[in-house]
């Protein structure tokens, strides 16, 4: 009897630890979150427990299926909450804490996924070779004058990949083809490396320009070693003249599959809320999603800017064009 009143006791607490937990695939690293899955422990007792990968979690969730012991997703970029939502692997986030702190545009409108930060995708400009370029536009990228200028990662990358959804949302698919057919022809060398690697060659002489996100010009300022990459270049916002900068996100879902579906839903307002958007803001040198939370000082170094308004939601609609585009071109090549 009391080895029966012992099993009994044994198998409530394990009810109870599971349902005092979330666990978590993520594409963002364990620097970045490790700290604010700390502070939410620390505020409501459930402990997480994340698996990191750089790639391959949605692959490994789909093979999972209902036996999966993910509750929620982190991703590194929007690309990444698309193909969640296009494979049938999330469910609807419904909230009135994250609808109070975060923008419908950056949010789906069905609740399948919603961003925790934002970044830029910015121009950086040799200081020595071109100076600043407040009035650039995207579009002027492709004009002849910087022919033989530009370096750029990847058109396939999902952080070039939406900046040319953006642009067939804003202009067609007619004039993005042409738009991408003379941004090739501008390309110093053949698409390669990460965000970093661009501004590296813009310090080495190999191009003038180059396309990143904002917060890789934060990370390169806190590495020894790649801080003469940084202070070789200016940061530039583009189209700050008209429709403003083309902006991509981090963000969240909660899995189809969960079985800690509401601790996993605390952790998303948690991070929507002031002390995570803070964190976000000065660990990573990202932009919050929550208005009312303020930049780092570093990042605000860098100036005010208008950002594109245009819905993630409608950028996302062009995405597969985007891609046939950047084939069709032969971008990469």
């Amino acid at each position: 009897m009391k080895k029966a009143i012992a099993l009994l006791a044994l198998l409530a607490a394990g009810e109870v630890a599971a349902k005092d937990v979330v666990n978590i695939y993520s594409y963002r690293q364990g620097f970045l979150i490790e700290p604010i899955l700390q502070e939410f422990t620390k505020e409501t007792g459930i402990e997480t427990k994340v698996v990191f990968a750089k790639k391959g979690l949605i692959e490994k969730l789909k093979k999972e299926g209902k036996y999966t012991k993910a509750d929620m997703v982190l991703t590194s970029n929007f690309s990444a909450l698309l193909q969640l939502e296009d494979e049938g692997l999330v469910q609807p986030i419904n909230s009135d804490v994250i609808e109070k702190n975060v923008p419908a545009q950056f949010r789906d409108d069905e609740g399948s996924w919603v961003a925790l930060t934002k970044r830029v995708r910015n121009v950086y400009s040799s200081k020595e070779r071109v100076g600043r370029l407040d009035a650039l536009t995207y579009e002027d990228l492709a004009k002849p004058e910087y022919k033989g200028k530009i370096c750029m990662r990847s058109g396939k990358h999902p952080y070039n990949l939406g900046l040319v959804a953006s642009m067939i949302a804003h202009h067609g698919e007619t004039e993005a083809r042409e738009w991408l057919k003379g941004l090739k022809a501008n390309l110093a060398r053949k698409p390669q490396g990460n965000d970093r690697a661009q501004v590296k060659a813009v310090k080495e002489g190999l191009c003038d320009i180059a396309l990143g996100n904002s917060y890789y010009f934060g990370k390169m300022l806190n590495d020894p070693k790649q801080v003469p990459w940084a202070e070789s270049v200016y940061i530039n916002f583009p189209n700050q003249t008209n429709r403003g900068s083309h902006i991509n996100v981090s963000g969240a879902v909660l899995t189809k599959h969960g079985k800690n579906t509401a601790n996993a839903l605390k952790l998303i307002e948690f991070m929507t809320d002031n002390k995570a958007q803070n964190m976000y803001a000065s660990v990573n040198m990202e932009y919050p999603v929550k208005p009312d939370v303020e930049v780092s000082e570093l990042v605000a170094s860098w100036g005010k800017f208008k950002e594109d308004a245009l819905p993630l939601t409608k950028v996302s609609e062009y995405r597969p064009l985007a891609l046939k585009l950047i084939d069709e071109v032969k971008f990469d090549l």
